[in-house]
């Protein structure tokens, strides 16, 4: 129970059984002066929360951005990295056009750079006299796919090899020889004809892209054109001829396939 006694407030606890009852007395005056401490620490304790608050987010915030710092440099180092290689990749290219003759036209075609021209191996097969002076060597930086075969059955012969590969692969000169002829026409589409010497001569089919001239000397596996479908075709390939003397016969008489 509790009760006022001139200004102050007694509180009388009466416990049950037989404990002493017990009684507490405080002044008003010395209630107030507590409660408005209260008031005041929880006021200041609010305050310190609010400015601290802000405080706490940006800093979280900062350690975050930081650490976004940390990944966007790494980027850059990369990027950097990058735009060095295309740099040199750049220079390698423009020193390829050079020597290749580009004229800046697209000449380079979808493949873009050439690959070196290969050494002849001692193991591939010249065809007699001077080295690749006759067409042993597959037109082809790739096997690829033939096909269909040469064979000259009345009516419906075919005069050469059709060999499937990716437009844009590399079509290499099967022999050193001369460009005898650069031209285009409703069958072979874009074509080039090499002259072998003794006779003999190579021609390239379908072809997308030449880049040889009449009349310029060529080596054995130098990139002479890429691939097509340009003329009476249905897909990317190359039709591949061997002509001696004037007639077509079976280019694997004279070049072998990869294994």
């Amino acid at each position: 129970m509790s009760g006022k006694d001139e200004g102050r407030l007694n509180i009388v606890l009466i416990p049950s059984g037989d404990r002493e009852t017990r009684s507490f007395s405080a002044s008003y005056h010395a209630l107030r002066a507590f409660g408005t401490v209260v008031v005041l620490v929880a006021i200041g304790v609010s305050l310190i929360i609010v400015s601290w608050w802000p405080l706490a987010v940006r800093s979280a915030r900062a350690s975050e951005l930081e650490q976004e710092l940390v990944r966007m440099s790494r980027d850059l180092e990369r990027v950097d990295g990058l735009v060095q290689q295309l740099g040199q990749m750049e220079a390698q290219y423009l020193q390829l056009r050079n020597m290749f003759g580009s004229d800046g036209g697209g000449a380079l075609g979808p493949r873009g750079l050439f690959p070196p021209v290969a050494e002849p191996r001692s193991d591939d097969r010249s065809g007699g006299g001077a080295l690749g002076s006759l067409p042993s060597f597959w037109p082809l930086s790739e096997r690829g796919f033939v096909t269909q075969g040469f064979h000259s059955d009345a009516g419906e012969g075919h005069s050469g090899l059709d060999i499937a590969v990716p437009s844009g692969s590399y079509i290499w000169s099967a022999g050193d020889g001369v460009v005898a002829e650069v031209g285009e026409d409703a069958v072979y589409g874009r074509f080039v004809v090499i002259d072998h010497d003794s006779g003999v001569r190579t021609l390239y089919g379908h072809t997308s892209e030449i880049f040889v001239e009449r009349g310029e000397e060529v080596h054995a596996r130098q990139v002479v054109a890429l691939s097509g479908s340009t003329g009476r075709s249905s897909a990317p390939h190359l039709h591949f001829e061997v002509i001696v003397e004037g007639k077509p016969v079976d280019p694997l008489g004279f070049v072998e396939r990869p294994g």
